[in-house]
């Protein structure tokens, strides 16, 4: 004897090898053996064999009308065997109803299934929506085909050509376009990023670098136009008294924002009065208002090589920008400082308005201004004298920070380090080397360095909450307490110098230093009330928010300028290959397979790289980049000259310490001055937790 049997969902037959009430012992057609309980046996029979049952079956269900069966029977539920006594007559063969259960089991369209053997024909909207639907998908896999081919052919189709960014950085997979976009790049076995380029859809490497930024922090647009609807930049402060000055600015060439100047006047007791004066945007936004909104909502403006991204419009940041021969508002801070010794006298501040009298630009002063020249009182340009008292100052302040630096159990700070600036214009990249601490960019750096301070000091005495930097606070080891927090309330900055260190020289540029200024300026005029009418009371939950929203998108913003500093350094190699000069490149070594380049602020690894000395330079040949991954494919060439080996291992490690925390140093100090430049200078060693390089080893 043989069954018919279902197991699991699927049906089989066999010969019966031994019988129990509850079960059956098969021997399936392949040779294997199998318990059936009784209750899964849904057919008996002698003839034909097993195998020969399920081959005529499986023919006998192809030639069932599906339609014609569906219609015979009925409403109400049926077995198998009654329906198939409608459809084929009076006697059913073994060999039928094997081959009408595998129709019915099949067709789940048509049938439900209510027990062993058991279906129930189902209504007939269900059939026509069942059936629409899967007309439907045949029509889908027929498009989604085509979309294959279309790509595979290295063409875009055309309803992917408004959602390409969609589909790459936030894809909906239940759509045709991104299975068709996943189809094609499994079988051109490239990634979704490359297809697009190569299709098209992103013009470039570096707007599928930029459209993924935008995407992730602009998804409306960079513009201002939704932004702003009807609100209109608010006009100057009138009766702000003018100030008996004339103020100058440092900056480079490119720079539009300009948000602090400087001026030096000789009192009548032979005192210096120095000012820093910083442009003030919060005499003319308030909290909360429309543009305060929009400001909040940027955090910063955005820098990158050849273009930013602005936090405030630009018709605001013309009405407050401190542009030469124009008198604007000011937040300034006055030192009185005795030239015998350059000791500080006092400080005041002030809401004025500022005259500026030139906007110079270090591009092309570097050259004059150096540390020869100005002991020698050499060269011709505007505000000499003013830059040479500045200049004396300047080191005063750097001597004080050292000391400061040593009390908090650190060495002296190295600003001895090469910045980069980028220049693009029309897709051609500059890479300019400018060494860090030249004279102007330490003007810059220490004044500001002490606004800093001695504003965030004037908030915290008036007893009002600010936004603030500090370092080496806490517990922990050496890299818990170097790192840089952002808290409400003052605290040291060991690696500054400093007691306290409050962003407010950047209004233009930075939320933060808006939201200090609106603090400062409650000092200014309220004095010892500004905690009653300051914007941000002691304990504002929406200030803990503002420094929490900040460093994040802050975060944000340098982690995306450094991705396209990196891709830049990457187009230098293909104009410098084009010209036949960047076949091979010198490097430095940093510790162990990680290289910083000589002539280009880019770092690298180089897996399998010989032991050597940090500082070691060598040689590496250029095999090839990539602007997609942003990574560099090097090889190992010779060591071209070996530092001083004479330290001893421990040596060596405390002066590794000292470099990074010197780097962390130059950082606090660059921001003063290299970020006010449109193409900031890249810090080469946080480029290392953005590489993904892969390289070969000589062989």
């Amino acid at each position: 004897m043989n069954v018919f049997f279902e197991e699991s969902g699927d049906f089989k037959a066999g010969a019966v090898m031994s019988q129990t009430p509850d079960s059956y012992q098969v021997e399936l057609a392949s040779g294997k053996r199998c318990k059936v309980k009784s209750r899964d046996v849904l057919i008996q029979f002698a003839a034909p064999s097993a195998e020969q049952l399920l081959r005529e079956a499986h023919v006998i269900a192809e030639e069932i009308d599906l339609d014609f069966l569906w219609e015979v029977a009925g409403l109400e539920e049926f077995g198998y065997a009654d329906l198939g006594k409608e459809y084929f007559g009076a006697t059913l063969s073994p060999a039928q109803s094997a081959g009408l259960i595998f129709r019915l089991h099949s067709a789940p369209i048509y049938f439900y299934k209510k027990g062993r053997g058991h279906y129930k024909a189902a209504p007939a909207a269900s059939v026509q929506a069942a059936l629409a639907g899967i007309e439907k998908k045949k029509q889908q896999a027929i498009i989604q085909a085509d979309y294959v081919e279309q790509l595979k052919a290295g063409t875009l189709p055309s309803s992917m050509q408004a959602m390409a960014q969609q589909l790459l950085y936030k894809p909906d997979k239940n759509t045709l376009e991104y299975k068709a976009l996943a189809a094609a790049c499994q079988e051109l076995h490239t990634s979704p990023e490359r297809l697009m380029l190569a299709t098209g859809g992103i013009a470039s490497a570096k707007d599928l670098h930029f459209s993924k930024f935008l995407f992730d922090f602009f998804p409306k647009g960079t513009g201002f136009s939704h932004l702003m609807g009807n609100v209109t930049p608010p006009e100057l402060p009138k009766n702000l008294p003018i100030a008996d000055v004339a103020a100058f600015s440092i900056d480079d060439i490119s720079t539009t924002e300009i948000d602090d100047a400087l001026s030096v006047k000789t009192l009548a007791d032979g005192m210096l009065q120095i000012g820093i004066h910083i442009a003030a945007p919060g005499l003319g936004i308030n909290r909360e208002d429309a543009i305060d909104n929009i400001a909040r909502s940027r955090m910063s403006t955005v820098y990158m090589p050849g273009d930013k991204i602005t936090m405030l419009p630009n018709e605001l940041v013309e009405i407050y920008t401190l542009g030469a021969g124009q008198t604007r508002p000011a937040v300034s801070l006055y030192a009185t400082v005795n030239p015998a010794d350059w000791s500080l006298i006092s400080t005041v501040s002030k809401i004025e308005a500022v005259p500026i009298s030139e906007n110079l630009r270090n591009n092309t002063l570097d050259e004059l201004v150096t540390e020869e020249a100005l002991a020698a009182n050499e060269g011709d340009y505007p505000h000499k004298a003013d830059i040479a008292v500045l200049w004396q100052w300047a080191q005063s302040l750097e001597q004080g920070r050292n000391l400061k630096r040593a009390g908090f159990g650190l060495k002296p700070e190295q600003n001895n380090r090469t910045d980069f600036n980028f220049y693009v214009e029309d897709d051609v990249v500059s890479i300019v080397a400018r060494k860090r601490g030249s004279p102007l960019d330490k003007i810059v750096a220490e004044l500001m360095i002490f606004a800093n301070s001695t504003w965030g000091k004037l908030m915290n005495d008036h007893g009002i909450p600010g936004i603030y930097r500090s370092q080496g606070v806490g517990n922990g080891g050496w890299a818990a307490r170097m790192q840089v927090k952002m808290l409400t309330h003052a605290a040291p900055h060991h690696n500054l110098g400093v007691d306290q260190y409050a962003w407010s020289t950047s209004p233009l540029r930075r939320y933060t230093d808006l939201v200090n200024q609106w603090q400062i300026m409650a000092c200014i005029q309220h004095g010892v009330t500004a905690p009653l009418v300051a914007p941000f009371k002691p304990r504002d939950a929406t200030l803990f928010a503002i420094v929490s929203a900040f460093d994040a998108m802050y975060s944000g913003y340098n982690d995306f300028q450094s991705s396209m500093e990196r891709y830049w350094c990457l187009r230098w190699f293909a104009q410098e290959w084009q010209a036949q000069r960047a076949k091979h490149v010198e490097a430095l070594v940093m510790k162990e397979d990680l290289l910083r380049l000589v002539d280009i602020p880019l770092v690298i690894r180089l897996s399998g790289l010989p032991s050597m000395p940090r500082g070691s330079r060598v040689m590496l040949d250029i095999i090839g980049w990539d602007e997609v991954d942003l990574t560099l494919e090097a090889r190992f060439l010779e060591l071209l000259s070996s530092p001083d080996t004479a330290l001893t291992i421990d040596e060596e490690e405390t002066e590794a310490d000292q470099e990074e925390s010197s780097d962390e140093i130059g950082d606090e100090i660059a921001d003063e001055t290299a970020t006010e430049i449109e193409n900031d200078s890249l810090s080469t060693p946080e480029i290392p937790e953005l590489s993904t390089d892969t390289h070969q080893p000589e062989p």
